[in-house]
This record gives structure tokens, sequence and C-alpha cells, in this order.
């Protein structure tokens, strides 16, 4: 029998494929390092670097907010901030941040999840914790090789007043939310942006918020930074002069002290507001960086209400100081003139109701200044009688009330001017004329703001001529907005006849023994109304005995009477009387004409005498 030993020809074709197939591979293995090291090396060196980047955003300061006088009322301080990158974040290491940086494990991992289900740029990132303290930054340099995801920065903090002072009128920044990514003034912030919350950080946030910067770095396989390769720096945001005179301010929170309540300073010639306080206010500080669960339970909790702007937001009824624009109605209407006059017993029948006067013992006979002087409300009641419902609503709505003035300020409340057309509308009901009664005098359905009454009592003090209230000056939002155009006063053409008897009457209320004495300023023209506006009936409050229903006081003032500068409101909640407001008034017109004395020039009867010039010695001559 005999052998073949030559290897059947497939066996030989197979090997030769294999051969063949080892033979192009490594040629071209050898064409692409021939390519990478000799040809193009720069090409592929700056590909390898671009994998080894990272961009680290270089956050923008916030614009500085200055009162009138250039002082500053908000600005910045550099901190260290600590931020989540969305293509690195890790859930296993949430435990190990979680206890080196003292967040709470559940809230960590709720973020994780938030950041992973967003939809956007894998390289976004958001604020984790913000103003870290030392043990937090050295917890982050010693763990920076485990946690690649957490980029440390400095960043400028938003620094406010102390005490809270003007909380409410410059508001405060926080980390934008979902609900505020759909809304149309947010719409150019991501995720993780730092807007304006409220006031007017959130009113000018377009203006104050900067452009950030980017830093490129060049890291290692641990990312570990090797060099910087390219800076772009910040462009800090616009900084905003607002109408607010610091020296008011400081005046008007000091004289509310702990008292619940608002005070609203303005000029009446120009809608400037000088001053805006409401008590209880919260401090700021504590919500830059995010505030904690804890710090914002208690607040909201608070029975006192601390986040409610009582200036531009507390809807209450008014009481007397609603009479002065019942009396205009009745004048420029010709229902009553001046001459008008009522006898009050003490209380009087209308409708088949006894309505009371404040003063058990009545006022006796009355005209429109004695009224106002005293605060009759039996002269009011007849002349609301005569009035009527709709034209108390139609001069009430022309000095402001019942509407939005247009401040710059995110959440005015409108309050309520009753009427019947109103009362058909909500309520479907008719009005009844007992109702109007209680209106005369400030009560019923009736409620106004702080704002509204300092607007609307500054417009009849500049005889029927109302300005827009703004916190920011024309000239400051002509800078900002070129094609700015500045509002137009709404305009009653009230004659001096009609007007001067209520002016007299405000006057008598301060200076002639009336219910507003207490807010006299020696040397000083003050005219002013007081006002106490029931919540319920005394007897209910009395037998509740919860100070909270207890009688709201309130006062209207402007000075000078006959070429008003200023107008102040002042609401104290339940402070019974308008009487104890006055004083509070008191202290923030006299700051302004304090300031306005040191400001003026001295007149040159009262300048020192100037003395002749001394003959100058030998030795002085030669000086050089």
């Amino acid at each position: 029998m005999r052998f073949d030993h030559h290897r059947p020809a497939s066996r030989d074709v197979e090997t030769s494929v294999f051969q063949y197939a080892a033979a192009a591979i490594f040629l071209w293995l050898l064409t692409g390092f021939w390519q990478l090291q000799i040809q193009n090396p720069e090409i592929y060196e700056e590909r390898a670097e671009l994998n080894s980047v990272k961009a680290l955003s270089i956050p923008a300061p916030r614009g500085r907010i200055l009162d009138r006088d250039g002082r500053v009322l908000v600005d910045n301080a550099q901190t260290f901030q600590v931020r989540l990158s969305r293509d690195a974040a890790r859930q296993e290491n949430v435990p190990l941040i979680a206890e080196g940086l003292e967040i709470p494990f559940d809230r960590l991992e709720r973020r994780f999840l938030e950041l992973k289900a967003q939809s956007g740029p894998e390289y976004q990132q958001i604020v984790l914790k913000d103003n870290l303290p030392i043990s937090d930054v050295a917890f982050l340099e010693a763990h920076r090789e485990q946690l690649p995801e957490l980029e440390l920065i400095r960043t400028p903090r938003r620094r406010y007043p102390l005490d809270g002072m003007a909380a409410h009128v410059l508001g405060y920044v926080g980390e934008i939310s979902k609900s505020e990514l759909n809304l149309e003034e947010f719409v150019l912030h991501d995720a993780g942006a730092e807007v304006g919350k409220a006031g007017i950080e959130r009113r000018y946030n377009d203006f104050l918020v900067g452009q950030d910067g980017r830093r490129l770095v060049l890291v290692d396989n641990r990312s570990r930074r090797v060099r910087d390769l390219n800076r772009e720096e910040a462009e800090a945001g616009q900084t905003l002069r607002l109408t607010i005179d610091l020296d008011l301010q400081v005046v008007a929170d000091l004289a509310m002290g702990s008292r619940r309540g608002a005070v609203v300073a303005l000029d009446p010639r120009n809608g400037e507001i000088l001053a805006m306080t409401s008590k209880p206010e919260f401090d700021v500080n504590r919500f830059v960086g995010g505030v904690s669960a804890d710090d914002w339970r208690e607040v909201i909790r608070d029975l006192d209400k601390p986040m409610l702007n009582r200036a531009i937001q507390a809807q209450l009824a008014p009481g007397s100081i609603f009479k002065p624009f019942v009396a205009l109605a009745g004048l420029m209407e010709k229902a009553i003139d001046k001459d008008f006059q009522v006898f009050c017993s003490g209380g009087g029948t209308f409708y088949g109701r006894y309505f009371r006067c404040h003063k058990a013992g009545g006022h006796g006979w009355v005209d429109m200044e004695q009224a106002l002087r005293d605060s009759c409300d039996v002269y009011f009641y007849n002349l609301g009688k005569e009035l009527g419902i709709d034209r108390i609503a139609k001069y009430a709505e022309l000095a402001g009330f019942g509407r939005t003035t247009g401040v710059d300020l995110p959440g005015e409340a409108e309050g309520i001017v009753p009427s019947s057309g109103w009362k058909l509308r909500f309520f479907r009901d008719k009005w009844y004329a007992g109702e109007t009664i209680s209106v005369s005098i400030g009560q019923g359905a009736l409620t106004v703001t702080p704002l509204q009454a300092a607007h609307a009592i500054g417009g009849l003090a500049m005889g029927g001529v109302w300005h827009r209230p703004h916190l920011i000056p024309d000239d400051e939002a002509a800078r900002l907005l070129p094609n700015y155009v500045p509002s137009v006063p709404n305009k009653v053409d009230v004659q001096a006849h009609e007007l001067d008897p209520i002016i007299r009457g405000l006057w008598r209320v301060v200076n002639d023994g009336g219910t507003g004495g207490r807010a006299m300023i020696p040397g000083r023209s003050i005219c002013g109304k007081t006002g106490s506006a029931q919540r319920i009936s005394r007897s209910l409050a009395f037998e509740n005995n919860d100070p909270r229903l207890l009688d709201d006081g309130w006062f209207v003032g402007f000075a000078p009477c006959e070429a008003p500068e200023i107008a102040v409101a002042v609401l104290f909640e339940n402070g019974e009387h308008g009487s104890w407001a006055a004083p509070i008034a008191r202290d923030v017109m006299k700051a302004y004409f304090d300031k306005q004395d040191r400001l003026a020039p001295p007149h040159p009867d009262t300048l020192p005498p100037i003395a002749p010039d001394k003959p100058r010695t030998e030795t002085a001559q030669r000086q050089p």
C-alpha cells in the first residue's frame, strides 16, 4: 500500500489567505503609525489633548444694586462652590459625597437622579453646594481622584444688608427650579443657573445677570490639572441704581421696629419710591446658595408671614384714610358743597340699621374740614348715601385703588373697589344701599395695599396727578432700555375750590388737635389722615382673645402741604388706632427734611464773614 504525503490543495489555499491577511493588517498598522508619528503628528496630538480637556465655567458676578446716592445695597463676596458634572456622575459615589459635604443622603441621591434624567448636553453641571466652609474644600481636595464628577470653583456670592433690611424690595437669588425653566422670563437660562427669585433681583434679572467665562484645562487620566490652555474672563452684570434712599430706608425699618405692617414713602412729583419696608422681614442671606429644608419650614410656618411683602401684597380695609377720596367724589360730583354740614350724635340709622361713630358722644355739627380733622364717621355715612356706591368707586379707581399701580416688583396685589357691577360679576347678586354706608368710611368689601395708599394720597396732594410708582429712576431706565419711554401720569381735572377744603382738613388732622397730632413736625407743614380698620367686630376680637384680630392702624400723609415733596403711607397691623401709625410716618418725613437741610447750600445771610487776606511774610514769599 502506498501513502500520498502531499497535503490537500484546500489547506494550501487557507494558509495563503491567512498569510496575506496578516500582511495586510501589518501594513495598515504601519501606515497608521507613519501618519501618527511622521506625516501628521500635530493633528493626532490635538485630538489626544481634546480627549483630556475640561471646560470649566467661570461664574460671572451679578451686578451690584445701589441706592439713589450710589451707596451699595447689594454686593458680591468671593466664596467656593462645588458643581456636579452630568457626564461623570457616578451613583456609587453618593454615600461618600453625602458624608464628606454633609448633605442629606436622600436629597443628594435625588439630585443625582434628576441630573441623569435631564435632557441637555452631557457636560452640563449643576450647583451641588454653595458657600463651602474650609472643611468641605479640604475634603474635595483630598478626594479629587475619587470624585471626578465634582468641580471645585471660586465663585461670587450675593451679599445682602444685615437684619433683613429692604429684603422684600431687593429680593434674593437661588438655583432655577423646574417650573421656572418653563417661564418666558427665564428662557435664556439652563438648569442649575442662579436667577433672581424675588424683588428687584427677579424683576431686573436679565440686567443683573452676567456672562459666565470659560477656562479650558488639560488634565491627566486621574483628572489632575496639567496646565491651563485658554481662558475667557466672565463679564459682570450691570449695576442698578434704585430710587431708594438708604437714609429713609433705615429710618423706616427702625421706626417700624418689631411691629407687623409696612411703610411706603414716595415722591409724588414723579412716583419715585424713597423707602419701602415690610415687617416682619426675613434674612435674605439665609437664602443665598439654597435655603435648607428646616429653614424653609420655619419661614413658611411662621404665623407672622415674613415672606409676604405687605407693602404691595397686604390687601386690607383702609378705614378712615379712604375718607379724603369720598370727600373728593362728593365735591367733584357736586353731591355736596364745602359748606355741607351734618349733626353727629354718635351714630345714625341708615336703611333700617344703626351705624355708630367712633366717638360715642358724637361730634355735634361738623363740616368737611372738621369731619376730616376728627374723622367723623356720621358725616361720611351721609356723604356716602348721597353719592352711591358707583360714584364712590369711580373716584377710588381714578386714585389708583382696585388695580395694580404698575410698580416694578413682581407679585403686586390689586385690592378691591366694590361697585354694583363688581358684586354682580363676582357674586351674581345686586348691590344693597346699606353696603355703601360701610364703604364710605373705608370698610366693607374695600381693600387696599400700603403702596396704593401712598400713591393715592400723593396724587391727591398733587391736585389730581398720579405718577406710576417705580424703583428705577427714569434716567437709569433709559440707560438700560434704549427705547424706554417714561409712563404718562393719570390726571383728573380737579379745581382749587374742590381740593382746598380737603387739604385744609388734612392739615388740621395733624396741626389743629386732630387724630394725627403725633405726626406733627415743628416748623413743617404736614398734612395727613389716620385710619382704624376692623378685621372683625370688636366683640368677636375680644371673645377670641387673638391680637391678630384687632383693628389695623393706618396713616397717610404728605409734606409740605402747599408743595408736596414726599408722601408716606403706614400700615400698623393690629395697632388698633391710626394715631399709633402717625409717629412712624413722622419719623420718615423728618428724616427726609433733615437730609434736605443738610444738603441745601447755605443762605448768603448765614455765611460766616470772610477774613481779609493776611500779608505774606518775606519767608512765605520765598517758598516755592
